[in-house]
């Protein structure tokens, strides 16, 4: 069996961190610049209204059909 390369690991769970805090600053300058768009919603993360998710219908009942023997 092949030894783990902890030192990609590391590197790519660095990666993410910097993708995940630049991500966040660029959000945080786009609140700054409209904070109308991002007023306090109920789950307080902050989220524009466009982008909250729509809750998805219930598909229409079929009918119960007992398996086949």
């Amino acid at each position: 069996m092949a030894t783990p390369n902890y030192n990609y690991e590391k590197r790519q769970r660095e990666l993410a961190k910097k993708k995940k805090k630049e991500d966040k600053l660029k959000e945080r300058e786009i609140r700054k610049a409209d904070p109308a768009d991002f007023s306090a919603s109920s789950s307080g993360l902050g989220v524009p209204p466009a982008a909250q998710v729509q809750p998805v219908p219930p598909h229409p009942a079929e009918p119960h059909q007992e398996p086949k023997a």
